[in-house]
């Protein structure tokens, strides 16, 4: 099969290409990875409800989800003041219509004391999310229950398998779109190297990170341990769940996808290649039959594939929960066929500008309006989609998805703007002339094949080299040219045809065109000339392997020359430049549509507002205030400074507190208070307990807010018998 080969540096070149494109959502998705994973399923209600003080000890604890979940019986964890596990460790299913509620049974004889609530899910969209709260009976208590700080989805696994998503995006990118370009745009490419490997380089990412997805879903969803990567037990669970019998069925599909690449490149390939010296052509008929019996068979196959592999991210991601799911799927596979069409199209046609022969310019045509279709699909599909995910305008703005679909959308306008520029420079290009796009190509095997042709005809070659040497050892002014050319021809003149072409190219590293070159085109082969005769029977025979070195020398010369008369023209160095613009913006929108899939959708989130008083349920963190007071009498003016650590509504938070005078000495009162209020929950005031721990100096520990959100802090400071003053400040309280 007749390929373009590429240079070891060139080949080095595109590779770091084609894993750049994929590292740079890598890196991000890595980074984003790093924390834990957003929830896309949210925690909107509790019996007992967070925080609650309850006058006996339930029966159980039933938890409600804005969307499906996936539980076990280990999900849902009760523990007493001391630590001590006081669930029957049986998950009740108690779902019922539109409603996702879950429950586990609590043991008999409770007692009085503050209980920690910790559960664990999986999302229907295949995300893992967690959560703890506490509730009270009786009166509330300190508890020594130990609550897991990491959440679930976070740590090094998530950080891995982040980083596999994105890999596995744009391996499906480069595998459906670099395909569908050499059968739909240019078929010539399927002899193209550069274009070979990057279709198979996608194929070989797309299924390595499926298997590490697939093998990270168990200490992903569960325990957070690499190590658990191997349990085996472990992934015999996974493979009965949704996302795992999706990630089965895509090993499946690049199966077949293998098979369609090997006649892509194999059978079909040959269809496109010319035919070599001495082999007889195929009858026209027959070939374009074939050509056209190929191109229909990868056309109908590839689209199934291509529809199966995009049809295993719908059915376990966004669109397989929430609104409309019967239209949601299958307008998610259109959206991300879509995607692969164009992005992996574009990635296709920089290797071939940059790595491969002349590209003609109706093949940049045809990939200009498959281009413009898939646009219109994305903007069509991403409307549907942004309408489903967000709701609402003021989400756009108010929620971190809302944010990244703004991102992307300027990012895609920018992209087709580029795209139109490079419409343009397509429209100047001047058509390559037939047989020119693979004339790299013959130059890149030409020394293979004259080689052969020196082989098998020897004894001619013999004569006609001494024939050049003598001739070379007579003019001494001019020998090391006649010679370079004399041995290059010695190597190619016994096959005619081979002879002929090189003949008819012009004179760019020792052609037909030199003045020195003797012209023995009316000469026949068999009949040399007298001073050829009497020169070969003193000269020795020439060596074949030099002859063939120096064949491929002359090859590699005449491929350098065509690549700068093909780089000297501005129009195909323009739409190169533009190509590849585009192709930099495109690895950018990929890494957003990564970061987008994994970031929970606006309207989950604000649900999850609307549960938490209005505020997202932010990570915890610690607090640290400044809050200027002034009683009113004397020395009353002052400036109270609060740490409040670490801020969290599943653990017991510690407050320090600090007074100082305008001078910034330690300032000692007779009294302050400090207290909590969630009004929205209506909870509170929930007071700290403040000791004493020197002039100025105050500490509260065991501070329990159960609801994380905006709270009012409430600060009271009495200087003196009358003078007093009250400060509020608001606080934020993380889960």
């Amino acid at each position: 099969m007749v390929t373009t080969g590429l240079r070891p540096g060139r080949s080095a070149v595109l590779r770091l290409l084609v894993v750049a494109m994929a590292l740079a959502g890598a890196l991000l998705g890595g980074l984003g990875g790093a924390a834990p994973a957003s929830a896309h399923a949210a925690l909107t209600g509790s019996t007992p409800a967070q925080g609650a003080v309850v006058d006996h000890a339930p029966g159980q604890v039933a938890l409600t989800f804005s969307e499906g979940v996936a539980m076990g019986d280990d999900s849902i964890r009760v523990l007493d003041p001391k630590g001590k596990r006081v669930d029957a460790g049986k998950l009740r299913n108690l779902s019922s219509g539109n409603v996702v509620k879950y429950g586990a049974g609590l043991l008999a004889g409770l007692g009085n004391g503050t209980y920690t609530v910790a559960w664990q899910a999986v999302s229907a969209d295949s995300h893992p999310v967690s959560g703890a709260f506490t509730f009270s009976v009786g009166a509330p208590s300190k508890t020594t229950a130990a609550v897991p700080q990491d959440k679930a989805g976070g740590g090094l696994v998530g950080a891995l398998y982040g980083i596999a998503r994105a890999l596995a995006y744009t391996g499906f990118v480069l595998l459906v779109g670099g395909a569908a370009f050499v059968v739909a745009c240019r078929p010539a490419a399927a002899l193209v190297r550069s274009v070979q490997r990057l279709v198979v380089q996608g194929w070989a990412l797309l299924t390595g990170t499926t298997v590490a997805m697939l093998l990270l879903r168990t200490p992903y969803t569960g325990s957070g341990d690499l190590a658990d990567a191997f349990d085996f037990g472990g992934l015999q669970q996974v493979l009965v769940t949704k996302p795992g019998a999706a990630l089965v069925s895509r090993l499946l599909l690049l199966a077949a996808a293998a098979l369609l690449v090997a006649v892509l490149f194999g059978a079909y390939a040959r269809t496109q290649e010319p035919a070599g010296p001495g082999e007889e052509p195929l009858d026209p008929a027959v070939a374009e039959r074939q050509r056209k019996d190929l191109t229909f068979g990868l056309g109908i196959g590839g689209a199934i594939i291509a529809a199966g592999l995009a049809a295993t991210w719908a059915m376990a991601e966004h669109a397989s929960t929430g609104l409309q799911t019967a239209v949601a799927m299958p307008v998610d596979v259109l959206h991300l066929l879509a995607v692969a069409t164009w992005l992996g199209g574009l990635a296709a046609l920089v290797v071939s500008l940059y790595w491969g022969p002349p590209v003609e310019r109706a093949a940049v045509r045809r990939f200009s309006r498959i281009a413009f279709g898939s646009v219109l699909v994305l903007v069509a599909t991403g409307i549907y989609q942004s309408w489903r995910q967000v709701g609402t305008w003021r989400a756009l703005t108010d929620t971190t998805y809302g944010w990244l679909l703004l991102l992307k959308a300027g990012l895609v306008t920018v992209l087709v703007g580029i795209a139109w520029v490079s419409r343009r420079w397509t429209g100047r290009l001047a058509e390559v002339p037939a047989g020119e796009e693979l004339s790299a190509e013959a130059d890149e095997v030409s020394g293979a094949s004259e080689a052969d042709a020196a082989g098998a005809d020897e004894e001619k070659d013999g004569a006609e080299a001494a024939e050049a040497e003598a001739k070379a050892d007579a003019d001494t002014e001019v020998g090391a040219e006649k010679a370079g050319v004399g041995v290059a021809a010695a190597a190619t003149t016994g096959a005619t045809t081979a002879g002929s072409a090189r003949a008819t190219r012009p004179a760019s590293g020792g052609g037909s065109g030199s003045a020195d070159t003797p012209d023995t085109s009316g000469t026949p082969e068999d009949a040399p000339t007298p001073d050829a005769s009497e020169a070969s029977a003193d000269a020795p025979a020439p060596d074949p392997t030099r002859a063939a070195q120096l064949a491929r020398q002359q090859a590699a010369l005449d491929s350098a020359q065509a690549k700068r008369e093909r780089d000297a023209d501005p129009e195909r160095r323009g739409l190169r430049r533009s190509v590849l613009a585009e192709a930099a913006v495109a690895a950018v929108v990929l890494v957003v549509t990564t970061v987008l899939t994994a970031t929970e959708p606006a309207r989950t989130e604000e649900a999850v507002k609307a549960t938490s008083g209005g505020q997202s349920t932010a990570a915890a963190r610690p607090q640290a205030l400044t809050v200027p007071f002034d009683t009113g009498g004397p020395h009353g003016k002052g400036t109270a400074r609060l740490d409040l650590s670490p801020g969290s509504s599943t653990a017991a938070n510690t407050v320090r507190l600090r007074l100082t005078d305008p001078s910034g000495k330690p300032m000692d009162v007779p009294e302050v208070k400090l207290a909590f209020t969630q009004k929205a929950k209506k909870l509170g005031p929930l007071p700290a307990t403040l000791r004493n721990e020197g002039k100025g100096r105050w500490s509260a520990s065991g501070v329990r807010l159960p609801v994380p959100g905006q709270w009012q802090l409430s600060l009271v400071v009495r200087t003196s018998d009358i003078d007093q003053v009250t400060e509020i400040k608001n606080v934020k309280i993380g889960s």
